[in-house]
């Protein structure tokens, strides 16, 4: 009986030690409100990854006295310090909002090599014929996400890379809130800069400016960014 006593208490004290290591909360548009769903969290310290839900919804696996970091596109990233357990209301600020014009896109230009830092995440991701496991899994399902993230992150970064402020205040009279508005609107796809870089590209921005004088002064703004609620 006392042995059986003594499972069940360190049976308890190892699910309520693991139910204390996942931290969990919702990321939210600083300002609107408005629940972000495509966000990447990251743990610094244990390099342990994942992915807000369609709601804005996160859970990751953590510890007090860990870094999380909060990274979306078309936000500026965010830093939470993990001090206890309790769910949190992450708030990203609006990419727009803040960058300047000759920073306009150096936050995402950094190196990025998820193969690299993160290969679990593509081994997990594969799906194997005799392996049924790996089609149905949650770990399986938040592995593939991830890639997806990953994959169009990598994809991002390459057009980072061609479409830059400079580059493109080269070629137009356009300066600040302006210059950001407009290669917003116009910004190529990853598929035609991986096809048209240098002369191509250029000829590509002149024509999208030309576009973008013909509009009435109220069609040159961006969208609101609406995530739900």
């Amino acid at each position: 009986m006392k042995r059986y006593l003594i499972f069940l208490a360190t049976l308890f004290i190892t699910y309520t030690a693991n139910a204390q290591d996942a931290l969990k909360g919702t990321v939210v548009e600083l300002g609107s409100n408005s629940k972000i769903s495509t966000v990447f969290i990251h743990d610094i310290n244990s390099k342990k990854v994942s992915l807000a839900d369609e709601k804005g919804r996160f859970e990751i696996n953590t510890a007090t006295g860990h870094t999380i970091v909060f990274d979306s596109p078309g936000y500026v990233s965010d830093t939470l310090f993990v001090a206890d357990m309790r769910p949190v209301k992450v708030e990203l600020k609006p990419m727009g909002t803040v960058l300047n014009e000759v920073n306009i896109t150096s936050t995402r230009v950094a190196t990025f090599d998820p193969r690299a830092e993160y290969p679990e995440v593509y081994e997990k991701s594969k799906v194997y014929v005799f392996s049924p496991s790996t089609w149905f899994s949650g770990e399986a399902k938040r592995a593939r996400r991830l890639k997806k993230y990953f994959d169009s992150e990598e994809r991002e970064r390459y057009v980072d890379k061609y479409y830059t402020a400079t580059y493109v205040g080269s070629l137009v009279p356009l300066k600040g809130e302006e210059l950001r508005t407009f290669m917003a609107m116009y910004r190529p796809s990853y598929a035609y800069v991986k096809s048209n870089t240098g002369p191509s590209l250029a000829v590509y921005v002149n024509d999208s400016y030309k576009k973008y004088k013909a509009l009435p002064a109220d069609k040159r703004v961006l969208p609101t960014l609406n995530n739900g609620q």
